[in-house]
């Protein structure tokens, strides 16, 4: 209900007008079968053509008047749930895109995207079936009740009897739903996810034979899916056979007892008949509620599901006054920061001191797991230090604007992610004025030239998703190049020249030097060739600096870069 109040509220004129709207299309429906009984009473048994005229005239416009409101009532509840569930899925891509990566993690990727997709769909159904449905169904069963009442007490006990018994029955059907369908959408999630791993990981999966294991894996999700689905459509689908049982039976009751007092003078034709009509209204009208029942557990599921992810606050946090510009330039400082995962038995970071000025290269090493990528994370507040500051321009990076830090942090992730497109759009990504030279320019530094000329249409060559139609070293050389497109003050290379061979990776490094002379570059490696001519070496071991220097100082003081140096490099290569 907090969901629908509050992204409903827009649309208050659109659903009063519903409102009225199927109020009048169900009054007129309520009132055509007294018409019907008074066409037959006095019309047909008195052979009165010219009553039966007139009667028929007043049907034929009532009717068209419920036409008329029930298509209105649809149009207008059929805009404000589309607007309901346009405005709710960019709510939700706004928020995700607030997170920090903890909170992308605490969810997961498959997750989010079925809450944003298949869960909003969901709670959009519900939306359309409320406004066309949910609010027709209780006038027509309230009216209808009255009206019957008006044309027959004496049968009205009928009504007391099924009424209640399909209350009960939906009651109890809809319990057992609940649990069924918030099972259902974390199987769904469980599919998502384990489809996107094998889709993404096709090349693992095959170069290691692994498709049968993945074949079975999927099956069994998918058959605890399926068996969960079947279990809720069996229960939704006992509420159908249900309502028309207790209809028939109901209208046979009508018919026996109706003719009984018929015998006795008691009602007449056109009275039952009308009774009739009104006791299928009614329970046509249960059954209408009984499909909307049968929505709501389910949407009500994925709308608590939606309702987490908008009410979960992002780790990262913008300040009330943030910084909007800064006098120092180029520089990158770490104050006693620490650094832990949610959970997690020990800090990824701890106590790190360092300072990166303008100019100069720094570079981090150190083994798998020692924290180089958690710390370089943090610069650009991909997530908060626990403990401790990091400074940007000598201001915390916890106070300077969001787009302020953007604007001068540049960073080629560990995994080079491009988005489909055309190459051009890819690098615009770094600064949407760019022009052409500019792209060019850039693609020279990162060594893409050559390879970017020999595409087919060059600067427009289709990419896509991911980057899947280039190779893991065009893909990283692209990165690069929207990087150097974007000119910022601090470069941050994550494992960025990990997929080059030497000869590239040292050209690029090359061409680097006098674009970044004045800013400063920010380096995670694991190839020590790549980091040997850094201003300073970083070398992280279990989230500990233990030690810092030059390639020659670490070499004569440090023993963890020393054996690192030792296992990648000959001793004469190394001196």
């Amino acid at each position: 209900m907090r969901l629908l109040r509050t992204f409903l509220r827009p649309y208050r004129t659109w659903l009063a007008a519903v409102v009225v709207l199927q109020l009048i299309s169900t009054v007129a429906a309520l009132y055509l079968p007294t018409l019907n009984g008074d066409i037959i009473d006095r019309g047909v048994t008195r052979g009165d053509t010219g009553y039966i005229l007139r009667l028929g005239g007043i049907m034929l416009a009532v009717g068209m008047l419920q036409i008329v409101a029930s298509v209105a009532a649809v149009f207008f509840g059929a805009r404000a749930a589309m607007s309901f569930g346009r405005d709710l899925r960019a709510r939700l891509f706004h928020r995700v895109g607030e997170f920090s990566a903890r909170e992308v993690g605490h969810f997961g990727a498959p997750s989010l995207i079925t809450r944003g997709t298949n869960d909003v769909q969901q709670v959009q159904m519900l939306v359309v079936l409320a406004c066309t449905l949910m609010i027709g169904a209780p006038i027509s069963i309230v009216g209808g009740i009255i009206m019957a009442l008006r044309q027959d007490l004496g049968l009205s006990w009928l009504l007391g009897v099924s009424l209640p018994f399909l209350v009960v029955v939906i009651g109890v059907l809809v319990t057992r739903l609940i649990p069924l369908f918030r099972e259902m959408q974390s199987r769904i999630d469980t599919v998502n996810r384990i489809l996107r791993e094998q889709i993404t990981g096709m090349r693992v999966v095959r170069a290691f034979v692994r498709e049968p294991l993945e074949e079975e894996r999927f099956g069994r999700a998918n058959d605890e899916l399926t068996l969960t689905g079947v279990r809720a459509g069996r229960l939704m689908m006992s509420m159908f056979p249900t309502v028309m049982l207790v209809l028939n039976l109901s209208s046979v009751a009508v018919l026996w007892f109706g003719a009984n007092r018929i015998s006795h003078d008691q009602t007449q034709i056109g009275d039952l008949t009308a009774f009739l009509s009104y006791l299928a209204q009614i329970l046509m009208s249960v059954m209408m509620a009984t499909f909307m029942v049968m929505m709501v557990p389910r949407a009500a599921v994925c709308a608590e599901r939606i309702q987490e992810v908008l009410d979960t606050e992002p780790s990262v946090v913008v300040a009330a006054e943030p910084v909007r510009e800064v006098t120092t330039r180029a520089e990158v400082e770490l104050r006693g920061v620490s650094f832990a995962y949610p959970g997690a038995a020990a800090p990824v970071l701890a106590e790190i001191d360092l300072r990166c000025r303008p100019g100069t290269t720094t570079a981090f090493i150190g083994s798998t797991g020692s924290g180089k990528t958690t710390l370089i994370s943090l610069i650009p507040r991909l997530y908060d230090a626990t403990s401790g500051s990091v400074l940007v321009d000598g201001v915390d990076v916890r106070d300077l604007d969001p787009d302020l830090l953007s604007r001068l942090v540049g960073l080629v992730p560990q995994r080079a992610y491009l988005f489909s497109g055309t190459v051009a759009s890819n690098l615009r990504y770094g600064d949407p004025e760019a022009t052409d030279d500019e792209l060019w320019a850039a693609l020279e530094i990162a060594q893409a030239t050559d390879f970017v000329k020999a595409m087919p249409e060059q600067l427009e060559t289709a990419i896509t998703q991911g980057g899947t139609n280039v190779s893991g070293g065009q893909r990283q050389r692209l990165a690069i190049a929207r990087a150097l497109v974007r000119r910022p003050e601090i470069y941050l290379f994550d494992e960025s020249f990990s997929a080059l061979d030497l000869g590239t990776d040292a050209r690029l490094r090359a061409a680097l030097r006098p674009v970044t002379r004045d800013a400063a570059v920010l380096i995670v490696a694991s190839r020590v060739s790549t980091i040997i001519d850094a201003d300073q070496i970083v070398v992280l071991e279990a989230g500990h600096v233990v030690g810092v220097g030059t390639h020659d100082e670490l070499l004569a003081n440090c023993p963890t870069y020393t054996e690192i140096v030792e296992s990648q490099l000959s001793a004469a290569d190394a001196a």
